[in-house]
C-alpha cells in the first residue's frame, strides 16, 4: 500500500519518494538522501491532478492516487512543467485515462508532443487564466525559465496555495512532507543548494518574474513544491531568500577552492585564509577533488569573495580545477569578486592568463593581480600570502 498524504480537506500529496538517486543533472549536483517527486490531488465537484512523477515511480504513483480517488473520477490533469522527472509517468496515466483532459501552456504542449508523441486532450492556458472546480478555483501564471521555457504557476485562490512546481524545491527525500517538521537550518540549506545548482544563473528571470508575483499582491499561505518539503509555516521565507539571491546579496565571506600536487599550493591557501580571518572576515576552504561542487556553489551563492588557486601542469591549470571554473560559467554567480593564486615550477605567465579569461567569463570581478610562488613558499613567501588574504577580505569589505 503506498500511502498518500492528506494536506488539508480534499487536498492530498500523491507524489513519489526516491530514496535511491545520489546525483541530479548528469553527475552536477548531489542528493545524498534521495529526492520527491511531488504530485497533489483537489477533490472538488472537479477533481484535479496536479504535476507529475518520474517514470519509474507511476505504479506507485497511480497506486497512491487510487488510495483516495477512482480513477475514472478525475477530471484534469495539469502539467506546470515538461522536465521527464515531472511528466515521465503522465503516459502510463493517459494509457489509463485516455479522455483526461491536460492543462498547460503552450510551450508545454509543444514539449509533450515531443516527448510522448500523441493525440491526448489539451487545454492550453496563459497567465491570467483560471479553471473553476466548484468552490474552488485554480489560477495560471507562467514562468518562463523557471527554470525551462515551458515552466509555470498554479495557484489555488480560496486556499491562498501556490503550486510552484520547481521554484522553492529542494533535492532532499524524507517522511516528512513539511517545512515544520524538519529542523529550519535543514530545509533552507537544502533551499540554497538548490538554487545555486539549478537556478542560479536565471537570477535576473527569477527576480523580475517575482516582483510581477508581488504586483498581483497574491497572498501565499502555502508553497507546495514538486521536490523535497512543502513550506506551510515559513513560505515568506522561502521567497524571501529567493529575493535575496536572485538580487546576488551576499556576506563579508569567501570561498577558498583549490587544488594542489605537492601541497605547495596548499601551504598557500592556509596562509591567504590566516590573512583572511585576521581582518576579520568569513571564510571557507576546499579542496576541489575531494568536496562537493554542488556544495561549494551552495556557500558561493551568499559569499562576496572567489579565490581560487591551482599548482601549474604541462602549462595548464589542473583539470580539476578547470572542471570548477566549467561549472562557474554555467552558473553566472552575480556580484562576486576574485582573485587567483597558485605555484608552478617552470611555466608561470600561460596559466594565469588561462585561468584569468575563465574567471571573467564566469562573471567575476578580478580585484587582485594573481598570487603566484616558484616551487614551494618560503617564509617569507607565505607571509606574501598572509597579506594577500588581509588584502582581499579589505576588498570584501568595501
Amino acid at each position: 500500500m503506498f500511502n498518500p498524504c492528506k494536506i488539508q480537506d480534499n487536498l492530498y500529496w500523491v507524489g513519489a519518494i526516491d530514496w535511491d538517486i545520489r546525483f541530479f543533472h548528469g553527475y552536477t549536483y548531489t542528493t545524498r538522501t534521495g529526492t520527491t517527486y511531488n504530485s497533489y490531488l483537489l477533490r472538488d465537484e472537479k477533481t484535479v491532478l496536479i504535476d507529475g512523477v518520474h517514470h519509474n515511480f507511476s505504479g506507485e504513483w497511480i497506486e497512491r492516487i487510487s488510495e483516495v480517488i477512482d480513477l475514472k473520477k478525475i477530471d484534469y490533469f495539469i502539467c506546470n512543467h515538461i522536465e521527464p522527472d515531472h511528466s515521465g509517468a503522465i503516459p502510463k496515466l493517459m494509457k489509463l485515462l485516455p479522455k483526461i483532459k491536460i492543462i498547460t501552456n503552450q510551450k508545454a504542449k509543444e514539449g509533450l508532443d515531443k516527448y510522448y508523441p500523441n493525440n491526448w486532450d489539451f487545454q492550453i492556458v496563459k497567465t491570467g487564466d483560471t479553471l473553476k472546480l466548484g468552490k474552488n478555483t485554480l489560477r495560471f501564471i507562467e514562468t518562463p525559465m523557471i527554470h525551462w521555457p515551458d515552466s509555470m504557476w498554479t495557484y489555488l485562490e480560496q486556499e491562498e496555495i501556490l503550486f510552484s512546481n520547481d521554484a522553492f524545491g529542494q533535492h532532499y527525500a524524507s517522511q516528512e512532507r513539511f517545512d515544520d517538521e524538519v529542523d529550519f537550518g535543514l530545509i533552507m540549506d537544502e533551499n540554497a543548494k538548490y538554487y545555486a545548482n539549478i537556478l542560479m544563473p536565471l537570477s535576473s528571470t527569477i527576480l523580475r518574474k517575482l516582483q510581477e508575483i508581488q504586483k498581483l499582491n497574491l497572498s501565499i499561505r502555502m508553497i507546495l513544491t514538486s521536490h523535497g518539503l512543502n513550506w506551510r509555516k515559513y513560505p515568506d521565507k522561502a521567497i524571501e531568500s529567493y529575493l535575496r539571491w536572485a538580487k546576488g546579496e551576499s556576506k563579508e565571506k569567501v570561498i577558498i577552492a583549490y587544488d594542489t600536487m605537492w601541497f605547495s599550493t596548499e601551504k598557500m591557501a592556509t596562509a591567504i585564509l590566516e590573512g583572511i580571518t585576521a581582518e576579520g572576515a568569513r571564510a571557507e576552504v576546499y579542496r576541489v577533488p575531494i568536496s562537493d561542487l554542488s556544495d561549494i556553489m551552495k556557500e558561493l551563492l551568499d559569499a562576496k569573495g572567489l579565490l581560487i588557486g591551482s599548482s601549474v601542469a604541462n602549462n595548464h591549470i589542473l583539470p580539476t580545477i578547470t572542471k570548477l571554473l566549467a561549472e562557474l560559467k554555467s552558473l553566472k554567480p552575480l556580484n562576486k569578486i576574485g582573485a587567483f593564486f597558485g605555484s608552478y615550477g617552470w611555466s608561470k605567465d600561460a596559466p594565469v592568463k588561462e585561468l584569468e579569461a575563465e574567471i571573467k567569463e564566469a562573471g567575476i570581478k578580478l580585484v587582485l593581480p594573481p598570487l603566484n610562488i616558484k616551487y614551494a613558499p618560503s617564509p617569507d613567501e607565505l607571509k606574501q600570502c598572509f597579506e594577500f588574504g588581509r588584502n582581499f577580505a579589505i576588498e570584501i569589505k568595501k
